[in-house]
């Protein structure tokens, strides 16, 4: 049993866990080295952002001729999520190919590694949900504790990413070429999922299909619904744990298999 894949792929996980404070610090480290020497630092990110939002939710809410008191809020709650999860998932990618030396040199659990780029993206998200507020100011409404909502559904949707950042971590380690193909991708499915248009103004007989077969979709709305003063329908909720259920069952069934392999793909 102790020699099982899920097992072993277990084990290497738990110990990355309860180093905690190290994932912490390199994390932190890791967003202050990118910003060093900077004014803003990463609250440059949240300026370009911001100007992002305000001149996509000028444009495309004339195009689809929506009120900017409902468009606006809805693009920059999507715009920043859709940053915070296209960004673990694309630099999960070369989350054991930049931890190279850190991997040949000490005896790590390799899932730290993933953790720190989750933890630096998760900082990088908090300057940005500044915006978010202000957005709602902008257009006369107010932040409420009901938002606070969001929190669940933001744990869940991190607790799938964890597994997507691994399992592509494994596989670029493995095949070079695949972090272009999965950005490729990535760039395809930002506009197939309601990020900078709404789902309402989709045909009704295409829409729901489009919609509920997206995961990305269903990710997004456990945390923008509440956001938004809406609440996550019964399937967001169900296609987000039947995903974390059955990808990090496969993907600790992998990572078991070749977790020790991965130091000589580098």
């Amino acid at each position: 049993m102790h020699n099982s894949p899920i097992a072993t792929a277990w084990t290497d996980i738990a110990a990355a866990m309860r180093r905690y404070p190290l994932v912490g610090m390199l994390g932190w480290q890791d967003v202050r080295q990118r910003y060093r020497r900077s004014t803003l630092g990463p609250f440059w990110l949240t300026v370009s952002m911001g100007v992002m939002i305000g001149a996509i939710g000028v444009v495309f809410g004339s195009i689809f001729n929506t009120p900017m008191t409902e468009f606006l809020p809805f693009l920059a709650a999507g715009l920043i999520l859709w940053g915070f999860i296209s960004s673990v998932v694309t630099e999960g990618c070369t989350g054991f190919i930049e931890a190279e030396g850190i991997i040949k040199e000490l005896p790590l659990p390799l899932f730290l590694h993933i953790l720190r780029m989750i933890w630096r993206n998760t900082l990088i998200l908090g300057h940005n949900l500044v915006i978010f507020p202000l957005v709602l100011l902008a257009v006369g409404k107010w932040p409420n504790w009901a938002m606070l909502a969001c929190i669940p559904g933001f744990l869940l949707v991190v607790v799938n990413l964890a597994w997507v950042a691994l399992l592509v971590a494994m596989l670029c380690a493995r095949y070079r070429d695949l972090p272009q193909i999965i950005a490729s991708v990535l760039q395809v499915v930002f506009y197939l999922t309601p990020v900078m248009w709404m789902p309402s103004l989709m045909p009704k007989r295409v829409g729901p299909l489009l919609l509920n077969l997206n995961p990305i979709y269903h990710l997004l709305e456990l945390v923008r619904a509440p956001l938004l003063d809406q609440t996550p329908s019964a399937l967001n909720w169900g296609v987000a744990i039947g995903m974390a259920v059955i990808g990090w069952g496969m993907t600790l069934a992998v990572y078991g298999r070749y977790r020790h392999r991965i130091a000589y793909w580098l």
